[in-house]
This record gives C-alpha cells, structure tokens and sequence, in this order.
C-alpha cells in the first residue's frame, strides 16, 4: 500500500491527487504506467479493500477516487455507507470488468459519477480524471 502524507500535497504543485482502489497489484501497476506520464495527476495512494479505501480517503483527501467495484470485502460492506463515510468533495471513478446492470447500479450506489471498463483504460482514464478533476476543482 502506497501512501503520501497530506503535507506533501500542499508543498507541491500537484492538481489532481488521486487514490487508487484495486484489490489487484497487477491492476494498480497498470494505472500507475498509464498515469506516470501525466504531470498534473499524481497518485497519492493506493488501496486494496473498501475499508483501505474509506480510511486512505480520510488521512489523504484525494480529489478523484479511482475504484474497483469488485474487491474482496465488497460483500461485507452496504455501498450507500461507503458512499456516506467518503468526503463529499471527492470525485469517484468506478471501474470493472463487467460493465452491466448491476456494475452500473452499484457505481451509482457508490455515487461514482463514472464507469469505466477495465478493458479500456488506455484509452478513457487521463481523460476520465481531468474531466473530474476539473469539476471538483471548479466546486471547491
């Protein structure tokens, strides 16, 4: 687990800190190579669970949320009480394997205010946390 203390974000001119959440080491490498290319997105963080994810949320005050739908202690936890201990400034990117229904329904659950198919990150992540970067930025 990977993780910046928030004085850290204040001394640098970092715009967009994310947390990742993947309960997947192979997963959370591959956001890292696709993001370490982007200057104004840095990664302060990375989680495993739903539990890591709410607390790391807390200590680090990520601007977006990168996160898994689907890890290990997702059927031990109600998304609409992980959706009420995140801050409410926080902007989350869901991805999945499966985008159906039902990962439709719980990213929305979760108020992620994207989807992503795993499948297609390359492609759809820089442009996913700019986008959500820029509206909570914007909010603030």
């Amino acid at each position: 687990m990977l993780q910046v203390s928030s004085n850290a974000l204040q001394d640098s001119k970092i715009s967009i800190p994310i947390l990742v959440a993947d309960d997947s080491e192979i997963v959370r490498r591959c956001i890292r190579h696709l993001l370490s290319a982007h200057t104004e997105i840095a990664i302060v963080g990375e989680a495993a669970s739903f539990v890591q994810t709410i607390q790391m949320t807390k200590d680090l005050d990520p601007r977006v949320i990168i996160l898994d739908l689907h890890m290990p202690d997702e059927n031990q936890i109600i998304p609409q009480e992980v959706k009420s201990q995140l801050n409410r400034s926080v902007r989350v990117l869901a991805i999945s394997l499966s985008n159906d229904e039902d990962a439709k329904e719980l990213a929305e659950n979760l108020g992620a205010a994207v989807l992503l198919d795993k499948m297609e990150l390359a492609r759809t992540l820089v442009p996913a946390i700019v986008q959500l970067g820029r509206e909570r930025a914007a909010a603030a």
